[in-house]
């Protein structure tokens, strides 16, 4: 069992006041928002960005996978900082970090300056994501409460991936695609000050050894295999480049597993895995974001250049995924605290499906009713698939390793939004032969059908982990990495 050591005269975190741990989780749940916004916010600035900085379409891919590749492949590294150095610490720092990156997009003059730029406001996110997960999770320590403490918190990352465009097309109409970074700069700053005010620290006494050759491992697989396929469609698939850099991603890959597999204390615990419930969240990320990844950059690019919206016009369209989205978040906190996940993960699967469906009939004049309806299915699927995916990465897992657990399951949110840009980028822009204005709609068809296909493996997803033998191999996971569990050190 591990038990909690306090400071002198500090309060126990199971003794801390309801009113306070609720301020430390909308503080959590205010500095990831902003990722949120800021991830999904910038898909509808892309064409404004374009234009301004005379980007190529690959170079626009990389404005939204080079943060998220960065981001995915440092959560890890985030998490367990957190857990080392002191969870407090390393969130103020993210949130600097983060802060300082959206200054410095806001002033890109070229595409590439604006990629490094994107690239370090992901080294910031990276510590804040998988640390608010790991305070929340060692602040409300009673399954049932904790459950619902991440359904609110999937409901802020949620929420906000959906109000992105909105707010970005309000943003980008009024005074210009800068000013969507200009938005993180005062919320950086109050998050700093409240988690200074309201956050203890904490931290594990025993935490896993710096695993630089796993990091390293794991950064070379998801950047070589993202640019393999976005600039695949433009050099060619059999080039050398586009070629390599597969090679190098399946070498990477298969050096991953062989180097944590023989490690102590891994960067990646591939016991994890050893749980069904577990190993599903991570699938299920994946699956989801991909469709989210995708639907957002390719819809912000119909919306804008086939249908002729402002990007406020655009943004507007969406509101009824964000209202389904803010809406379908806390009910689904709810029922997976008081059911379990079957019901909202099988539930998230059959409205991607549908959304899926009905996008591939989309064409330049459809009625926006018809969009809307959409829309509006893949807000509900995406507000019910977030509070199972995020509990059952970290129910089971020793609190002094939450940092770690809760890493993997955000990466896989992160990789699936990296590839769906990537993989649905490439399926519609090789259907586009002379402009993306008369071409698009059409071309992306076969990615909405992929959109469909991600439905159904969300279905299957759901229905396999939560059979009586995968409850069993979760049981038989969580005996295992109990028996190393460490214990957690709380100061105030």
């Amino acid at each position: 069992m591990s038990e909690v050591v306090v400071a002198r005269g500090a309060p126990e975190v199971d003794e801390m006041s309801r009113r306070r741990q609720m301020a430390i989780l909308a503080t959590c749940c205010l500095s990831l928002f902003i990722i949120g916004i800021d991830t999904s916010g910038v898909n509808v600035a892309i064409p404004a960005i374009g234009s301004a900085l005379g980007a190529s379409s690959s170079q626009l891919q990389w404005v939204i996978d080079s943060y998220t590749l960065v981001l995915a492949s440092l959560l890890m590294l985030g998490g367990s900082l957190g857990d080392r150095l002191g969870r407090k610490r390393v969130f103020q720092v993210g949130l600097t970090v983060f802060g300082v990156g959206s200054v410095l997009c806001s002033l890109a003059g070229t595409p590439e300056m604006l990629i490094g730029a994107r690239m370090l406001q992901a080294v910031g996110g990276a510590m804040m994501n998988p640390v608010a997960m790991s305070i929340i999770t060692n602040i409300f320590t009673e399954p049932r409460e904790r459950a619902r403490a991440i359904g609110l918190w999937g409901a802020a990352i949620g929420v906000s991936m959906a109000l992105g465009p909105l707010v970005g097309g309000a943003l980008v109409d009024g005074i210009g695609w800068e000013a969507i970074f200009w938005l993180n700069v005062p919320v950086c700053i109050t998050a700093i000050v409240a988690t200074a005010v309201l956050v203890p620290e904490s931290r594990a006494t025993h935490t896993r050894r710096p695993d630089p050759a796993g990091q390293i491992l794991i950064l070379v697989f998801l950047a070589t295999l993202t640019y393999g396929i976005i600039e695949g469609r433009t050099l060619g698939w059999s080039s050398v480049p586009v070629a390599g850099a597969f090679a190098m991603a399946a070498a990477a890959l298969i050096g991953l597993l062989v180097v944590e597999s023989r490690r102590r204390e891994p960067l990646l615990d591939l016991r994890f895995f050893g749980s069904v419930p577990f190993s599903s969240s991570v699938i299920g990320a994946v699956i989801a974001f991909s469709a989210m990844g995708g639907f957002l950059f390719l819809n912000t690019l119909y919306l804008q250049q086939v249908r002729g919206l402002s990007p406020l016009q655009a943004g507007l369209m969406t509101l009824p995924m964000a209202v389904a989205n803010a809406a379908f978040s806390p009910l689904s906190g709810r029922l997976v605290g008081d059911r379990g996940a079957r019901l909202p993960m099988v539930g998230a699967g059959m409205m991607v499906l549908f959304s899926g469906l009905m996008l591939t009939r989309a064409g330049t004049d459809t009625s926006m009713w018809y969009l809307g309806v959409a829309y509006l299915a893949l807000g509900i699927g995406m507000g019910l698939v977030n509070a199972p995916i995020t509990n059952a990465a970290v129910s089971g897992m020793p609190r002094s390793q939450a940092g770690v657990a809760s890493a993997i399951a955000s990466t896989s949110r992160q990789v699936g939004i990296s590839l769906g840009v990537a993989v649905f980028g490439a399926i519609a822009f090789a259907g586009v032969g002379g402009s993306v204005a008369d071409d698009l709609a059409e071309a992306a068809h076969p990615a909405w059908v992929l959109m469909a296909f991600c439905g159904v493996a969300l279905v299957a997803v759901g229905l396999v982990s939560t059979t009586t033998w995968a409850r069993a191999t979760a049981e038989r996971t969580r005996t295992r990495i109990q028996g190393g569990a460490a214990v957690t050190r709380h100061t105030v």
